[in-house]
């Protein structure tokens, strides 16, 4: 009954994010006024980022060798990539609304996509380092309320060889091909279904070439 509570205000509260970055939310729960004018200052520039297209160009490079649990204690290895052309991978806080309120349409994206080669894979980044049991069973039955059957996935202690590492605002959303390259664009902010399989049949059609 607690964890539900708990859900239900990670729903309705607003608040909790400390910061807005296009429709996301600061990894940290820091208020303080100098993130706040931080934010003020590149609201301007990120929103000239989503009205191009709503990306920014990734880092490249492989995820290389991994394993990682779901909050289900099922294992998940780099060959999770190698029975799909592209992954788009979520990553996202139990806290952040924006983040919750997308996930529904993530569950449908992956739905209608699967045929294309398409998985899609949310990474909980809220227990990286910290696997407690509480937060873990938060983000069960927030796939449960959401009607995700995508995997949340727990980060390992190497954060993804190095990929998770200063992520400073989720959702942050990438793609990787079938060999776990990291491909095309990292998007910032939380969108709707449209904007995403718009987004995800262009990732698609660029690994395909």
């Amino acid at each position: 009954m607690i964890l539900r509570k708990k859900l239900l205000q990670a729903l309705s509260i607003l608040g909790m994010c400390s910061v807005i970055i296009a429709g996301g939310c600061a990894s940290g729960e820091d208020s303080s006024s100098k993130l706040k004018e931080d934010a003020a200052q590149e609201e301007k520039a990120d929103q000239e980022i989503l009205d191009a297209g709503g990306s920014e160009a990734s880092d490249g490079g492989s995820l290389g060798e991994f394993s990682m649990e779901d909050v289900n204690g099922e294992t998940y290895t780099q060959e999770m990539f190698a029975d799909h052309d592209l992954t788009m991978i979520n990553v996202f806080t139990t806290w952040c609304s924006p983040c919750i309120r997308e996930i529904p349409d993530l569950e449908k994206l992956s739905k209608e996509m699967e045929d294309q080669g398409v998985q899609v894979v949310g990474i909980v980044l809220d227990v990286a380092g910290n696997a407690d049991e509480e937060t873990i069973e938060k983000a069960k039955l927030l796939a449960e309320k959401t009607g995700a059957a995508y995997p949340f996935l727990i980060p390992d202690a190497g954060y993804l060889n190095g990929r998770l590492a200063g992520i400073s605002a989720v959702p942050e959303t990438f793609f990787a091909d079938k060999e776990g390259n990291i491909v095309g664009k990292t998007y910032s902010g939380s969108r709707s279904f449209e904007d995403w399989k718009g987004i995800v049949e262009k990732e698609l059609e660029g690994v395909r070439q």
